[in-house]
């Protein structure tokens, strides 16, 4: 997962962080409805601010340059968050798109993300869930609205030679297993 922030840092390509919220007392106390995904949040203080679940590891901490979008409460990295806007202001259209929890975060942001206009592909090999069946579910619904599916080492040989990934994963074959 590293290999990608790095490797785009070294071509001028720009970082974007989506973070989930991170649980601070008060959160969802006044909440008229709280889903289920975040009353597990409130009860288990999920991602607690200054906790070490809350903070980025020092490896993958956001750079000068990188852009870290407001924090989603539930799923995606676009619902109430300013990432859209962060990508039009860069005039971003095309995006990488790894991360964690592949059925709960990262297939709502890439679904999100298709519906409002982006060229999207996902590296698998970055992407992360609970057990290999959570996986398995997100990547057989991830090709119905990702672009293409690729491993770390094809969008990092993508983002170094400038190719298009549509090419890379042409060449590679089968993208979507």
């Amino acid at each position: 997962m590293l290999q990608l922030p790095t490797t785009a840092r070294k071509t001028g390509v720009r970082v974007f962080y989506a973070m989930h919220h991170r649980y601070r007392p008060g959160d969802y106390e006044a909440w008229k409805y709280t889903a289920p995904i975040q009353k597990a949040a409130w009860s288990r203080k999920t991602f607690e601010y200054g906790t070490w679940g809350g903070e980025f590891r020092p490896e993958f901490a956001p750079q000068p340059g990188d852009i870290v979008a407001q924090e989603h409460w539930c799923s995606s990295g676009f619902a109430n968050t300013d990432l859209d806007l962060q990508f039009k202001r860069h005039g971003i259209q095309r995006l990488i798109v790894a991360g964690l929890i592949a059925h709960t975060c990262v297939e709502p942001t890439v679904r999100f993300a298709a519906g409002l206009g982006y060229d999207v592909t996902l590296a698998k090999d970055a992407t992360a869930d609970y057990s290999d069946e959570f996986m398995h579910t997100a990547l057989v619904n991830l090709p119905n609205y990702a672009g293409a599916i690729v491993t770390t080492q094809d969008g990092t040989d993508a983002l170094s030679s400038s190719r298009p990934l549509a090419q890379i994963s042409s060449a590679i074959g089968d993208t979507h297993g």
